[in-house]
């Protein structure tokens, strides 16, 4: 499993983002990917995802609302798309795929890359 997620910078509160998650070597279809973050200090935080086979998807209260998870099964890339950002937004990003029997919420036999950080400013 290869995953290399992008896009994170600095914005202000109110802003958005895109982050964009490049994967390879597993099956989508049997796989849902997704996002977590995890801040200084903080647990990891499983914030979305999404199935590969049937397009469902799941938020947590955090972020519902605000935030879109979609995939481009072409390009076997996941995207994240972050409106209204907060500055509780602020932490690293990392790109999980969480194969059938696992958990989006506790990340549970995920595997995930190096992250992305969100930086956003008051």
């Amino acid at each position: 499993v290869q995953l290399q997620a992008s896009g994170g910078g600095l914005v202000q509160a109110g802003g958005s983002l895109r982050l964009s998650c490049a994967a390879s070597g597993f099956t989508f279809a049997d796989h849902a990917l997704g996002w977590f973050r995890q801040a200084p200090g903080k647990e990891r935080e499983g914030i979305s995802c999404i199935s590969g086979g049937d397009g469902s998807t799941y938020y947590a209260d955090s972020v519902k609302g605000r935030f879109t998870i979609s995939i481009d099964n072409a390009k076997n890339t996941v995207y994240l798309q972050m409106n209204s950002l907060k500055p509780e937004d602020t932490a690293v990003y990392y790109c999980v795929a969480i194969p059938r029997g696992g958990s989006c919420v506790t990340l549970r036999f995920g595997s995930w890359g190096q992250g992305t950080q969100v930086t956003v400013s008051s």
